[in-house]
C-alpha cells in the first residue's frame, strides 16, 4: 500500500467521520457537502478529489461498515456467534445503519447488504465442501431477503430487541432445509 493510498484512505474516513457526526442532527436529503467539510475543517476540493457527491461518500463508508460487520460474522464459529457480533457491530454504528437505510429511496443499500449475505453465506458453505443444491440456493437467497428486511427494520425501529434477541429470531425463522444443512456442516446448533 503506497502512502499516497493510505493518505486517501484516512482523508475519507475523516470526511466520513464528519457525515456521520452531522447525521445526528441533519437528514441525508438536508445534508450538504459544505457542511461535511465545515465538520471534518477540509476544503470542498478535498471533498470532491475523494467523492462524487455525498451519496457517493455515504455508498463507500456503508460498504466499508458492511465489509466490517461481515467481518465479525466471519470470525464467529457458529452462525448464531456471527450473527451477534454482526447486530453487535450494527448497532455501534447505529446512526450511520439508521440514516443511510432511511435515505435508501431505491434499495441500493440492502441490495448490496443482500449480496454480501448471500456471498457470505454460499462462502460458508463451500468452505465446508458442501454442494448446494439449486433448491437450496433458492432457499438461502428468500432467507437472506428476509434477514435483510428484519435487519434494516430493527435498525429503523431503533433496535428495540437486543442482538442476541434479533439472532434467536434470525435462527427460528431460518426454513428447515437450510438449517438441517448448516446443523449437518457444524456451524448451527
Amino acid at each position: 500500500m503506497t502512502t499516497v493510498h493510505s493518505s486517501n484512505e484516512s482523508t475519507k474516513l475523516q470526511l466520513a467521520q464528519a457525515c456521520k457526526a452531522c447525521m445526528h442532527n441533519t437528514s441525508v436529503e438536508n445534508l450538504t457537502v459544505k457542511q461535511i467539510c465545515d465538520y471534518s475543517h477540509l476544503s470542498r476540493q478535498t471533498f470532491y478529489r475523494c467523492f462524487l457527491d455525498k451519496y457517493d461518500l455515504i455508498n463507500w463508508y456503508f460498504d466499508r461498515l458492511l465489509h466490517e460487520s461481515f467481518n465479525q460474522m466471519g470470525s464467529g464459529k457458529t452462525i448464531q456467534e456471527g450473527l451477534n457480533l454482526k447486530f453487535r457491530y450494527i448497532q455501534q454504528e447505529y446512526v450511520f445503519f439508521r440514516a443511510a437505510f432511511s435515505s435508501d429511496t431505491q434499495n441500493n443499500l440492502q441490495q448490496h447488504d443482500f449480496d454480501m449475505i448471500f456471498a457470505f453465506y454460499q462462502n460458508l458453505i463451500q468452505k465446508k465442501h458442501a454442494e448446494c443444491s439449486q433448491e437450496i440456493l433458492d432457499i438461502l437467497e428468500m432467507y437472506c431477503w428476509a434477514s435483510i428486511y428484519m435487519t434494516v427494520k430493527w435498525v429503523m425501529q431503533e433496535m428495540p430487541k437486543s442482538p442476541e434477541e434479533l439472532t434467536k429470531i434470525m435462527i427460528a425463522a431460518m426454513p428447515k432445509e437450510l438449517s438441517d444443512l448448516f446443523k449437518k456442516l457444524k456451524i448451527l446448533a
